[in-house]
């Protein structure tokens, strides 16, 4: 019997270095944040990163809680809004709304308007003058970064409202003031600001369903999943993995933040913000790098190595 009893335990000790088990953090979470850290000094720009496991709980941080303009990112925010506020009757996601070039400073409430030049949506400007629907606006201010469909809609929902949910989410330090290219404003320094561990938080009350309701998160992320903009965090995933994401972009800064969907287990959710980068796609080729040894240790074939 006890011969029996020291060979099945034999057996099972070496069918379980056959059958792969559920990946779990360990070591290599160590060895994970060292090769990180040694890409974001080896970039010479400063970087925050956080980085949760939705499967396990697992958390990784480096410099989660240093501020930055949020750029483009803010716009995940107002979507937000629009789809409670949607939820609350206070408008139809199919309601159309006038498109005129004028906006209003948050200074001063001075109106100014927006350069098509300026605007990686080119093509909503031929239609001022005409109306679009609100469930419309919102996939072009996320699919396109549209900054014309993102003031029209931020003068819809009203930032303080945006505020006021993201308090209500727990999300306390991320700031959303005002629409998009409001130079008055900037010069102010009245600036939408964020860090990597509230943005990351943003994306995780979507993911989690908590944003909104279930069916609302679920077109959140369908509407994330049509991301044109795809350097940063996707480029560091294997093409047939779902990701959502949203990019930021100013002058020396690139940023992502983004629900990835590894196969056969809860997604995880992960943000990145640079400030110092000569180029955009400096930064997104740092996005990438980062985000590739991130999905490598998910997926359990990490393995220390730099992406250069």
């Amino acid at each position: 019997m006890k011969t029996k009893l020291i060979i099945l335990l034999c057996f099972i000790a070496a069918w379980s270095l056959v059958v792969p088990s559920r990946v779990s953090f360990g070591a290599d979470q160590e060895s994970l944040r060292i090769a990180l850290e040694s890409e974001i000094k080896a970039s010479g720009a400063e970087v925050g990163l956080a980085f949760k496991d939705l499967e396990t709980g697992t958390t990784v941080f480096i410099r989660e809680k240093e501020m930055m303009h949020a750029a483009s990112t803010m716009k995940v925010p107002v979507m937000i809004e629009i789809f409670r506020q949607a939820e609350k009757g206070k408008f139809g996601l199919d309601d159309r709304l006038p498109i005129r070039n004028e906006f209003h400073s948050l200074v001063d409430g001075s109106p100014f308007s927006l350069n098509k030049e300026d605007d990686s949506d080119k093509d909503i400007y031929a239609l001022i003058g005409r109306e679009m629907s609100i469930r419309e606006l919102t996939e072009r201010m996320i699919t396109v970064s549209s900054n014309f469909a993102t003031n029209v809609l931020v003068d819809l929902v009203q930032a303080k409202n945006v505020m006021a949910t993201l308090q209500e989410l727990g999300i306390r330090r991320m700031q959303v003031l005002r629409g998009v290219e409001d130079s008055l404003a900037y010069e102010k320094d009245l600036n939408n600001q964020t860090d990597a561990y509230d943005l990351m938080l943003v994306m995780e009350a979507v993911a989690g369903g908590k944003a909104s309701s279930k069916a609302a998160c679920q077109e959140m992320i369908r509407i994330l999943r049509r991301q044109t903009f795809r350097n940063g965090i996707p480029a560091g995933v294997p093409q047939d993995v779902p990701v959502g994401n949203k990019t930021g972009s100013i002058t020396g800064m690139e940023h992502d933040a983004a629900i990835v969907f590894p196969p056969g287990r809860k997604p995880y959710v992960l943000a990145v913000l640079t400030r110092g980068i000569r180029t955009s796609e400096e930064g997104e080729k740092l996005i990438a790098c980062l985000s590739r040894l991130i999905y490598g240790e998910v997926a359990g074939k990490y393995a220390a190595q730099n992406c250069r």
